[in-house]
């Protein structure tokens, strides 16, 4: 009995076994990963006629006027003489780039100032030529010397001719100090170089890159020549300067100052109505008589002559 019951375990065991080797093997698949949600995309904004144009410069709310000028109006003090009659009387703060008049007016360019005060005619003309400024107005005028140290080298002392003095110092190879920056000052002197026939080039020739007060500095130090208005100049001797006025009285001399407002469409930021108030108001009457006594007190003359529009009319006998 044994045996029997044993035979028949054994061949219910080897039956199992080979059900099982012939069953396919069971294949375990990997879990499919969820995929993740499709990402949504933050609708563009249409474009519209408000996007301010890529400038330095963005609008503001503010009562601020940004002027751009020549280094001549601040370092002559007339900026810090003017500025605040204007600011007390029509509550508008203005905020000034002093600069050379081609700077000054690549600003404007740029649309990086409301307003300009510069005083180089050849490039002005040209601006207003290319609708970079909507107004121009005369302002005033004053004139440029020529001035050096008290030995005078190059003997140019009482010279009437501005280009018969620049002549001398370049035969003579005395030291001659440019602003060498674009401005109406360098411009001026340029055009007299060019009218004497001759190309500065040297190591008496010294171009600085430097507004008119620090050229004017460069020149008392190195016992040097240069040109400059005379506004400055003579500001700066009131500060120990000691360079002499040694030519002046040319007509090629005359130094023309005008006001620009910039044209509006270089920059959404360009306060058009805050420039043609300052306009306005530096050509008016009650402005150009300030300017009118500027540097009496101190130099017994004006440091600049009135030349609006308004001005002339009142005083045409003086011109």
């Amino acid at each position: 009995m044994f045996k029997k019951t044993t035979l028949i375990s054994v061949l219910l065991i080897t039956i199992f076994l080979l059900s099982a080797c012939a069953a396919p093997a069971a294949t375990t698949q990997a879990p499919q990963a969820t995929p993740p949600p499709a990402k949504t995309e933050a609708p563009k904004p249409e474009p519209t006629a408000t996007t301010a144009p890529s400038a330095t410069r963005v609008p503001t709310g503010e009562k601020e006027l940004i002027l751009a000028t020549t280094t001549s109006t601040q370092d002559s003090g007339l900026l810090d003489y003017l500025l605040p009659m204007f600011e007390d009387q029509f509550g508008i703060k203005v905020d000034v780039i002093a600069v050379g008049s081609g700077q000054a007016l690549k600003l404007g360019q740029d649309g990086n100032a409301d307003v300009l005060l510069v005083h180089s005619p050849a490039q002005e003309k040209d601006f207003m030529a290319a609708g970079h400024g909507v107004r121009r107005e005369d302002v005033m005028y004053n004139d440029f010397v020529i001035v050096g140290p008290e030995s005078d080298p190059a003997g140019i002392k009482g010279m009437i001719s501005a280009t018969d003095a620049f002549k001398k110092i370049a035969e003579t190879k005395s030291p001659f100090v440019s602003r060498g920056d674009n401005s109406g000052t360098n411009t001026k002197e340029l055009a007299i170089w060019k009218a004497a026939g001759i190309e500065p080039a040297g190591d008496w020739y010294i171009s600085a890159g430097q507004g008119m007060g620090e050229v004017l500095t460069m020149a008392d130090e190195q016992q040097a020549y240069t040109l400059s208005d005379r506004a400055t100049y003579l500001a700066r001797t009131k500060e120990g300067l000691k360079l002499k006025l040694l030519v002046e009285g040319d007509k090629a001399l005359f130094n023309p100052y005008g006001v620009i407002a910039v044209n509006p469409a270089k920059n959404l930021a360009i306060k058009n109505d805050l420039a043609n108030q300052f306009i306005d108001w530096i050509i008016s009457l009650p402005a150009q008589e300030k300017i009118e006594q500027f540097g009496k007190a101190d130099f017994g003359q004006s440091l600049f002559t009135p030349d609006s529009t308004a001005w002339r009319e009142a005083h045409p006998t003086t011109q």
